[in-house]
């Protein structure tokens, strides 16, 4: 017998996989899923995640073997998380808090962490920043039977670049399978609305769904303000626009809900606002789609046009989307410095795996597997939970990824254009002022809110609290602040990074 101890997700070709299973139609999403979990063990065993399409992590419990059997979704959408007590008992969970709480956990900060943290922005890697609990990988499963526990991989991006196809053939099967993922998403007695930015995801993704209503966000600052893009798109494709406008003052005060829903702290202040966005769409939606995923996939950041010129120097720097602090400046700043904790460290093997691929494939790749996981992924379920929402990100599947795996570089970036297949398919259903926009990223003004004495006042009691001084050397950090205010703005994010720190730590171990 078979039994459902956690599950967090949504399995997209149910329609199959109930057929293939002998499971009944009519039932609710949830009995659904159940019964296809179960099945799916009973029949395939470890194999089943392979047979698996969409956001899911699960643990399951074979009564006949004695023995917990846990997965995480191919991409890492949906966190797990594991605990082995000092008594040999497992725990685990999609969520950190069902952890912490249960007898036989030890809450104690792993400061090597913050190593990472100070440099990437996010909890990198299978480590977090509580000893002991470790995060069950994208494409990982976990056994744990009569005491013994047992990690193992189960599936890997792979690359096979196919230069015979002509770039019209790659836009085609892109929309083909963007059309099909879009039929997979919901069911049809489900109402969804649509994340809308200015950028050619979302508006890709809304396109091609049967959304009425885009939700988008926007600020007074005109310069920092997509939602008039994003507006302008929702009345091209003949379709609704709601925005919610984020002031200062909501930006810093919800900065400590964040954290304790994050459950990680994370320095992406982008999580700030989608936070927001999140609990303005829950007042009139239960579903939403994003575009997670295309840009990782199909080569869609500026700095993948530099990746050439890296060559094999890569694996020397390369750590994903984001690395704000040298060794050297972590080493002034942090208390405790490891010389041995590095970033790098985190993808030599990813790396090795890759050798022999070219430099934009390795880029994107390690993207994939850490800046995904650790940060965007984390980001879009912690903050869509904590609101009652729930979202789901069509692009982000292996269908689109195999497609992404056989596209050659020169198909994703060129000097001028990023994304040129992908985008080549989005023209099929957008004006190709959209589809071709130049991508913006998810801009925030908190580079320019950060400085101002109106709204930063939690972040510099943070900054020059005594207990802030057993990790940081508040003369660094006070040089760092100094700076900022001083006309360098790039230091905005060394600052955010070690503030969001700080909140969470107040959250966590301080309340």
């Amino acid at each position: 017998m078979t039994e459902i101890k956690k599950y967090r997700g949504h399995i997209r070709n149910h329609k199959a996989l109930c057929s293939e299973l002998g499971i009944p139609g009519g039932l609710s999403r949830e009995e659904r899923e159940q019964r296809i979990l179960v099945a799916a063990y009973e029949k395939w065993g470890k194999a089943m995640p392979e047979h698996l399409y969409g956001m899911f992590s699960f643990a399951l419990y074979d009564t006949e073997k004695d023995t917990l059997f846990c997965v995480r979704d191919h991409f890492g959408t949906k966190p797990f998380y594991y605990y082995l007590t000092d008594d040999g008992r497992l725990l685990c969970g999609t969520y950190i808090s069902e952890i912490i709480g249960e007898p036989g956990f030890r809450k104690e900060l792993d400061v090597s962490m913050l190593q990472i943290y100070m440099s990437l922005t996010y909890v990198a890697g299978e480590g977090t920043f509580f000893k002991g609990l470790k995060k069950l990988m994208p494409g990982h499963l976990l056994e744990f039977k009569a005491g013994k526990l047992t990690v193992e991989r189960y599936w890997a991006p792979t690359y096979k670049p196919d230069n015979d196809k002509p770039l019209e053939a790659w836009a085609d099967e892109i929309h083909e399978t963007v059309k099909l993922m879009m039929s997979e998403v919901k069911d049809p007695d489900e109402t969804a609305e649509s994340f809308l930015s200015g950028g050619v995801d979302s508006s890709y993704v809304f396109a091609m769904s049967d959304a009425e209503m885009s939700d988008s966000c926007g600020y007074e600052e005109e310069r920092f303000d997509e939602s008039v893009l994003a507006r302008k798109t929702a009345e091209l494709l003949g379709r609704k626009n709601t925005t919610c406008y984020i002031t200062p003052e909501q930006y810093f005060g919800i900065v400590p809900y964040v954290m304790k829903n994050m459950e990680q702290p994370l320095g992406d202040a982008s999580a700030i606002v989608f936070a927001l966005a999140c609990i303005e769409t829950a007042k009139h939606t239960r579903l939403c789609y994003s575009g997670e995923g295309a840009d990782e996939f199909f080569g869609g950041y500026n700095m993948y046009r530099n990746a050439e010129r890296y060559g094999d120097n890569l694996k020397t720097f390369y750590v994903g989307n984001t690395n704000i602090m040298k060794e050297e400046e972590k080493q002034r700043l942090l208390k405790n410095y490891d010389p041995s904790v590095l970033p790098i460290n985190l993808v030599k093997s990813i790396y090795e795996e890759t050798e022999g691929l070219d430099p934009l494939t390795k880029m994107s790749d390690v993207d994939i597997r850490i800046w995904l996981e650790g940060d965007i992924y984390l980001n879009v379920d912690k903050m869509s939970t904590a609101a009652g929402l729930e979202i789901r990100m069509p692009l982000t599947d292996r269908r689109v990824f195999d497609i992404a795996s056989r596209l050659p570089s020169r198909f994703k970036v060129t000097e001028e254009q990023n994304k040129v297949a992908f985008r080549t398919a989005a023209a099929k259903v957008l004006p190709e002022e959209i589809a071709f926009r130049k991508k913006l990223g998810f801009i925030v003004p908190i580079r320019i809110w950060l400085a101002d004495e109106r709204y930063n006042a939690d972040v510099r009691a943070k900054l020059t609290a005594d207990w802030a001084g057993q990790f940081f050397d508040l003369n660094v950090v006070r040089e760092i602040y100094d700076d900022y205010v001083g006309g360098n703005s790039d230091n905005w994010r060394k600052l955010w990074t070690i503030y969001t720190f700080l909140v969470w730590y107040e959250e966590y171990f301080l309340k």
